[in-house]
């Protein structure tokens, strides 16, 4: 007996019951379903309560708003961001999506097994790896300078020394210095391309937010650091194995990010793709991430992720525009008007994001997308119960 066909039965067995006047109080409780390897089940929208008719509608709506940067071949790269430092593909694909209820697809559209650069949705995933060092006790406190465990010389400035673990991931980190030929202060054309920045005074770590890649890089050689081991092998080892994902995705270093661990040469990968490499994956492995963090950092009997840490880093920072640890949030409800308040996302240049709504159980995977809330909103409006 499938369970859809469990729950129909009960909830007939019971109005029969209640018609004869037996009580009847036993309620159903969703089994949570978590895709095998290789096998994701399907459902009609009336089977999960969405509507046919709206679902269709937003799916029409997310395939006619492409985005339109970057260019299919890449080629506004380097005019966009400054000099690659990692390889970049010939080409991307168009856009493409799914859609998830109780865990299942309801809806796909466009190329969803095309590994492609995913940009800053990496940093999501590197906010995984750190809570991963967290609850396993290579991080001891969140709030622990990084200086306290890592002893590179990154840290050595009496400004760099106060800089926390929870500073790193909130992005008010105002870590200062060059990380594989990139200056933090994101100065000048050539490096930085339009996204440069105009000089400013430096506040203390904590008290300021700014998305910079040159310190999430810095991070990212942190935490390489702690493990001992590539950042790649860790993720694929602890989060991509366990959840059933492909092999074809694969964490791009730059040409130059190498460094010497216990007599190892090892990559130190990025958190973007902006100036090259970067984190190359599907939109299904995506949404078997997004799939994981909406479980509550759970897979199936496995806790990859504890809820505390989830819970953490789903909560707004200080200074941040509604951002968590490496997270978009929805607190304001300014991010996705017509989302609940507590929707957030993993989100990277390009309109690749991965939407996730705990509220309704509710799961999208947008690629190459306009960014435009409206898909999302159209999505959550053809829910139905």
């Amino acid at each position: 007996m499938t369970r859809t066909r469990l729950v129909l039965t009960i909830a007939l067995v019971s109005t029969v019951l209640a018609a004869f006047g037996y009580p009847f109080s036993a309620q159903v409780k969703r089994v949570e379903y978590f895709p095998p390897r290789d096998n994701w089940d399907r459902r009609k929208p009336a089977e999960v309560g969405m509507d046919s008719a709206r679902l269709n509608e937003a799916v029409e709506f997310m395939k006619a708003h492409e985005t339109t940067t970057p260019a299919r071949d890449f080629s506004d790269q380097e005019i966009i961001f400054g000099k690659l430092l990692g390889s970049i593909p010939t080409e991307r694909g168009a856009t493409n999506g799914l859609i998830i209820r109780h865990g299942y697809i309801v809806a796909e559209f466009g190329d969803t097994l095309r590994p492609d650069p995913t940009y800053s949705v990496a940093k999501s995933m590197l906010s995984t790896v750190a809570g991963i060092a967290l609850d396993r006790g290579l991080i001891p406190s969140i709030d622990d300078p990084v200086a306290k465990v890592i002893k590179d010389g990154g840290y050595d400035s009496p400004h760099n020394r106060l800089i926390t673990w929870r500073n790193h991931l909130q992005q008010e980190s105002e870590w200062e210095g060059e990380m594989w030929g990139k200056n933090s202060n994101f100065l000048g054309t050539e490096g930085f391309g339009r996204g440069q920045m105009k000089p400013r005074e430096i506040q203390e770590p904590g008290a300021f937010y700014e998305y910079n890649d040159v310190r999430i890089n810095r991070f990212a050689l942190s935490l390489l650091r702690l493990f001992k081991k590539p950042i790649p092998d860790v993720f694929r080892d602890e989060v991509m194995n366990p959840i059933g994902a492909s092999t074809t995705w694969k964490w791009v270093p730059y040409t130059n990010a190498y460094v010497e661990i216990d007599g190892k040469r090892m990559a130190s990968v990025s958190g973007g793709t902006r100036w090259g490499g970067g984190m190359w994956i599907n939109s299904s492995d995506m949404a078997r991430f997004g799939l994981l963090w909406l479980r509550g950092g759970k897979w199936g009997d496995r806790q990859i992720v504890s809820p505390s840490y989830v819970k953490m880093a789903t909560t707004p920072s200080a200074h941040g525009p509604d951002y968590g640890f490496l997270w978009w949030l929805n607190t304001k409800q300014a991010q996705w008007p017509g989302s609940p308040a507590n929707a957030y996302s993993a989100r990277g240049n390009g309109g690749n994001i991965i939407f996730i709504d705990p509220s309704h159980d509710l799961l999208v995977v947008w690629r190459w997308s306009a960014e435009s809330s409206e898909g999302f909103r159209r999505v959550v409006a053809a829910i139905t119960s």
